[in-house]
C-alpha cells in the first residue's frame, strides 16, 4: 500500500504504548490510514501489534487503558525489525505528511526512538522527499481559540475547556467505538479533521500550508507580533496569545526561537537579573506562586500554529480574552530595553548548560541517548549494514562503529530478534544486561515496583472482571522474564 506515489497524502496514525516515556516504553499498537487531501481514505488501514521483548515491563496503568496485553503482541504481532521495514517502506512514503492527535510531542518521538533502537534514521522520515509531518491538536487549538463556530466544544469534568479527542467526539457527535484503540484513534481525528474542514476551511488550509519549518519562521521573524496557539499557554484564554520574537535560541539557533507572551506586562521582568529569570522559569502547580517568565521556546519544526494579527477579529480577541491595547503597550515597553532580550539569551544558555547531556554510553540507558548527538557517515552506511541483514545473518555482523552508542545498541537489536545469533559471551552479557535493568530499574521500572503496582491496583479493581484478567496476564507476564526473583 502506497508505494510509487507522487501525489500528496495524508496519513493519519496512532500508537498504543507500554507507558508514557518514548525512551523507555514501547510501541505495543500501530494503526494508520492514508488519505487525499480531501480526508477521502486511500487503501486499507493498518492495524498491527509489535512484539514486546523480554527485557520491558510494560506499565500496568498503560495496560489497563489499551487493554493490549504483552502476551497477545508475542502471538499476534511483529517484531520492530519487520515494523520498520513496513513503516518506512510503506507508511513514510515520498510526499506524505504524517500526522495525528498531539503526534508530534508524543508519538511521534516514540517512532524516533523506535527508529534508532533498530539501526535506521530515527529523523528522515518525517522530512525527506516531500515528506512532512503536522498535528491536528494544535489546529483543534487553534480553531476553538479563532474561529469556533460550527463545532461544539467540550469542557473536563471540572468545568475547564477540554480539547481531548474523545470528548471532542462525545459532543459532535463523531464515531469513536472504542477510545484508546490506535485504529478508532485514528478514525475519530479523521472525522475532527473534516469536521473543521468542512466549517472552517480557510483556517484548516492556512495551518496545513504552516505546518513546515520556513513556513513558521517567515511569521515568527517578521519581526511583528503574532497570534501563537500552543498548550504551554492558559485554557482560560483557549491557549492563545500574542507573542512576539525576542531572539533566535542561543544553544538552538536556527531551530528555535525565544517568543515572549505580550499578555504578560513585562515591566516587571525587565528588571530582572539572571538567576531571578531561571528562578522564574521553574514550572511549579502552586498557584500562588508568582507568573512565570513569560518567555517560551517555540520550536519550528514541530508545526507549531502560529499566525499573523490579521486573523484575530474583534470575536475572537473577545474569546481569548485579549485587549490589543494593552498588548502594543506592552511590545513598545519591551521593546524600549535591548538589554532584557540579551539577559533571556543568557539564562536560556546557562540554563541548558545546567542539563547535564548523558556522555557516558552504558548499555542500561543506550535506548535512551537519542539526542546524544548524530551519527556520522561512516556509522550511518554500517547502520544499514545491520538494518538490511536477515536475522539469521546477524551472527556474523560485527561492525565497527565510531560512536560507543551503536556498539552497544548492536548486542541489544540482535537479542530482541534473536537470542539464538548471539555468541556464548554475547547470552552472558544480555541476561546480565536483563537482570540488572529489572532488579534494579535503572532507567525502567523495578521488577519490585512492578508487582507492587499490580497488587495495589488489583486492590483498586476489586469487582472489575476485566481490570483482574488484565492484571493476572500481567503477573503472568513478568514471571515469565524474571522467574529467578521473589514477588
Amino acid at each position: 500500500m502506497g508505494r510509487g506515489m507522487n501525489k500528496d497524502t495524508l496519513y493519519f496514525y496512532d500508537l498504543e504504548t507500554s507507558g508514557i516515556s518514548p525512551r523507555q516504553a514501547r510501541v505495543m499498537q500501530f494503526a494508520g490510514q492514508r488519505t487525499t487531501l480531501d480526508l477521502e481514505p486511500i487503501g486499507e488501514p493498518d492495524n498491527v501489534l509489535i512484539s514486546l521483548t523480554e527485557d520491558v515491563l510494560p506499565d500496568p496503568r498503560a495496560i489497563l487503558v489499551t487493554g493490549i496485553t504483552p502476551q497477545a503482541t508475542r502471538i499476534d504481532g511483529i517484531n520492530e525489525k519487520e515494523f520498520c521495514d513496513y513503516f518506512l517502506e510503506s507508511v513514510a512514503t515520498p510526499h506524505t505528511t504524517i500526522l495525528g492527535y498531539n503526534s508530534v510531542r508524543f508519538d511521534n518521538e516514540f517512532i524516533r526512538f523506535l527508529l534508532y533502537r533498530n539501526f535506521r534514521d530515527a529523523y528522515e522520515w518525517s522530512y525527506k522527499d516531500g515528506r512532512s509531518v503536522w498535528d491536528m491538536l494544535d489546529v483543534v487549538r487553534m480553531t476553538r481559540a479563532l474561529r469556533p463556530d460550527g463545532i461544539e466544544w467540550p469542557f473536563a469534568s471540572d468545568g475547564r475547556p477540554s480539547n481531548s479527542l474523545e470528548l471532542l467526539t462525545s459532543v459532535n457527535p463523531l464515531q469513536h467505538e472504542n477510545a484508546h484503540d490506535a485504529l478508532s484513534d485514528v478514525y475519530a481525528t479523521i472525522a475532527v479533521a473534516k469536521l473543521i474542514k468542512q466549517t472552517q476551511p480557510k483556517l484548516f488550509s492556512y495551518l496545513y500550508a504552516m505546518r513546515t519549518k520556513q513556513a513558521v519562521q517567515a511569521v515568527v521573524n517578521s519581526g511583528e507580533p503574532f497570534v501563537y496557539t500552543t498548550g504551554r499557554y492558559n485554557g482560560a484564554y483557549e491557549k492563545t496569545s500574542v507573542a512576539v520574537l525576542l531572539a533566535d535560541h542561543p544553544v538552538y539557533p536556527g531551530n528555535r526561537a525565544l517568543v515572549y507572551d505580550l499578555r504578560f506586562d513585562p515591566t516587571e521582568f525587565l528588571k530582572m537579573s539572571i538567576p531571578d529569570m531561571l528562578e522564574r522559569m521553574q514550572y511549579t502547580k502552586d498557584e500562588t506562586a508568582p507568573v512565570r517568565l513569560p518567555v517560551k521556546e517555540l520550536v519550528y519544526n514541530k508545526c507549531p500554529a502560529v499566525a499573523p494579527l490579521t486573523v484575530l477579529t474583534p470575536s475572537a480577541q473577545k474569546n481569548i480574552s485579549i485587549d490589543m491595547t494593552a498588548i502594543q503597550q506592552h511590545w513598545r515597553t519591551l521593546v524600549a530595553d535591548p538589554t532584557f532580550t540579551n539577559r533571556v539569551r543568557q539564562a536560556y544558555e546557562d540554563k541548558m548548560t545546567n542539563v547535564q547531556t548523558e556522555l557516558a554510553v552504558d548499555i542500561q540507558t543506550v535506548d535512551s541517548q537519542l539526542y546524544n548527538g548524530f551519527f556520522n557517515d561512516t556509522d550511518k552506511r554500517k547502520m544499514q549494514q545491520v538494518s538490511k541483514a536477515k536475522v539469521k545473518e546477524l551472527a556474523d555482523v560485527h561492525p565497527t562503529f565510531d560512536d560507543e552508542r551503536l556498539v552497544k545498541l548492536l548486542l541489544l537489536y540482535k537479542a530482541r530478534l534473536s537470542k539464538e545469533v548471539l555468541s556464548a559471551d554475547e547470552q552472558l552479557e544480555w541476561n546480565q544486561y536483563v537482570h540488572t535493568k529489572l532488579t534494579t530499574g535503572i532507567n525502567s521500572m523495578s521488577a519490585d515496583d512492578y508487582f507492587s503496582l499490580i497488587q495495589k491496583i488489583a486492590v483498586e479493581s476489586a469487582g472489575n472482571q476485566r481490570n483482574i484478567g488484565l492484571l493476572e496476564d500481567l503477573w503472568l507476564w513478568g514471571e515469565s522474564i524474571i522467574p529467578a526473583i521473589e514477588h
